[in-house]
């Protein structure tokens, strides 16, 4: 990618790295005051971001909390199925390895849909990515939603891994996408549409699993239901918006098309300095054939970006989320009811998907470095107060509340950063020739660590009691550690300055490296790096 080619592109990130402190380099401003920015937020461009989400990152979410209020339903399914068909009630160790089945394959699901999503997007582009995706949505649904009736346990576990494998596509071709579309004054903003929608996602799937709604043994094969209905309105919304224009015009060399795209999400008619910056990356770049995952690795000029997003990915999928577990008893030592617990399990739901809209509105402010590193330090500290008030929870009345607290204290400062942010800088490290593998790498690991922490955490449960928190604490500030060190800022970065922010510690300079451009006025103005 050319330096000139990335206001499009998918990437501000800026910082030397010579020093540990916030890294040194020449800044663009943001140059967008307030009036300016919102000018930048088309119609064209939120229909797409909040369309293509509501279909793909809100799935996701549902689909992690949608299994919990159903639990003991699924169970008594699951025994009947078993006893109609062999005679005999089912083995109390054999139903829990049909629920852990049934959980767990969710994530082997997610890591299929990562390693197919490459091929499918090269053959298909982003947006027609995502339409096809939801045919895995819509299949899911029905399986799951006709289990009950059908007496099958299988449909239930096949339709959780088709949706894995939905999951898999959606948290790498929705990012991809919205990095693609948007300018990069707002880039981070939009990128943060992808987490806000989980958040919704696991907050819609709590509040439909109340008992007043579908959480009852009556209804909840409707709960599994409902997953149709988001891929129904995207299918009949996104193809009205625009394909990427950096996919039209670097990979499908449709210039026509690329314009007009450009013209439907900028919200104006010349685009004239939008396409000669794609088209300078073209040129810098002539050979856009997409990297394979190898090629990707053994690349010295991005060695360090991919270390990076191998670290923020495993310590989004590492850092505590099992925390939503363990709610539930810490809000029964609290003296809350158990009637009353799902009502209140809502709180966490909530204050989730506030966080994620404060992200949302800051991250252009505040850059992607503040709120990741503030992020996994206050998580650092809020877990070790839980040890603490776990470990002396007997010692006075107050001491369950404390750990509510904290527990509500790490899920918004898990939302307000480490949450998202993730899926913005994979977007933002690499090139359009790079990016489709970047987020194989990217998706693998965080279905890998996934799947790692649902298999390891309940044995590290067991062997330390309330000290297992400590691990997630070493893990978050391990993260901090290497964020504030290697991280440089990307707010408002082209590819080109992220390259160059990356290129000491890669000792490789990267093909942008070698000028710097610029455009002004449709002008192109090339100066050394």
């Amino acid at each position: 990618q050319d330096m000139d080619s990335q206001e499009l592109s998918s990437a501000p990130l800026m910082h030397g790295l010579s020093r540990p402190g916030p890294p040194e380099g020449p800044r663009r401003s943001s140059g967008s005051p307030g009036g300016r920015r919102r000018k930048n937020w088309s119609r064209s461009l939120v229909v797409a971001a909040l369309v293509g989400a509501f279909g793909s990152s809100f799935l996701y979410g549902y689909s992690l909390s949608v299994v919990n209020a159903p639990t003991p339903y699924i169970k008594a399914f699951y025994n009947e199925s078993w006893k109609r068909r062999y005679g005999h009630a089912i083995d109390p160790d054999t139903l829990t390895l049909l629920w852990s089945v049934t959980v767990s394959v969710f994530a082997v699901g997610g890591l299929a849909g990562t390693l197919m999503v490459k091929l499918i997007g090269k053959a298909l582009g982003r947006k027609y990515t995502l339409l096809v995706n939801n045919g895995f949505a819509i299949s899911a649904a029905l399986l799951m939603a006709c289990s009950l009736r059908a007496g099958a346990l299988e449909m239930l576990i096949v339709g959780r891994f088709i949706m894995g494998v939905d999951g898999g596509i959606a948290l790498s071709a929705l990012p991809m996408y919205l990095s693609e579309i948007s300018p990069k004054e707002i880039r981070g903003s939009l990128g943060q549409v992808t987490a806000v929608f989980i958040c919704v996602g696991v907050f819609a799937g709590q509040l439909l699993g109340l008992p007043e709604l579908l959480g009852k043994e009556s209804t909840w094969p409707c709960l599994f239901g409902v997953i149709a209905v988001p891929a129904l309105v995207q299918l009949g919304s996104l193809p009205f918006v625009p394909e990427s224009p950096r996919y039209l015009l670097l990979e499908k060399h449709d210039q026509a098309g690329a314009e007009k795209a450009f013209q439907t999400f900028l919200g104006k008619e010349d685009v004239s300095q939008e396409v000669e910056e794609v088209l300078a990356e073209s040129r810098v770049h002539q050979d856009t054939r997409l990297l394979s995952v190898l090629e990707l690795l053994r690349s010295p000029s991005v060695r360090w970006q991919v270390v990076t997003v191998a670290v923020t990915m495993a310590c989004y999928q590492l850092c505590g989320l099992n925390i939503w577990f363990y709610t539930n008893s810490i809000f029964e030592k609290a003296g809350i009811t158990r009637e009353k617990i799902p009502y209140i399990t809502l709180s966490t739901g909530g204050i989730e998907t506030l966080a994620a809209i404060f992200s949302g509105l800051v991250i252009e402010r505040l850059g992607r470095r503040p709120l990741l590193i503030g992020g996994f330090g206050l998580m650092t500290l809020f877990f070790g107060i839980l040890t603490a008030t776990l470990t002396l929870q007997d010692c006075a009345h107050w001491v369950p509340y404390l750990s509510i607290a904290c527990i509500l204290a790490i899920i918004a400062a898990f939302c307000s950063g480490p949450g998202g942010i993730p899926f913005v800088l994979t977007g933002e490290f690499f090139q359009q020739s790079q990016r489709p593998a970047a987020f194989t790498v990217a998706g693998s690991i965080s279905w890998l660590s996934n799947f790692a922490v649902g298999l390891l955490f309940p044995f590290i449960q067991k062997s330390l009691d309330t000290y297992s928190f400590l691990v997630f604490a070493a893990v978050c500030f391990t993260g901090a550690v290497y964020f504030y060190f290697v991280l440089p800022e990307t707010k408002n970065r082209t590819h080109a300055e992220i390259s160059q922010a990356f290129a000491k510690r890669n000792k490789a300079c990267p093909p942008e490296g070698k000028t710097d451009s610029t455009v002004t006025g449709g002008k192109t103005s090339a100066r050394p790096a």
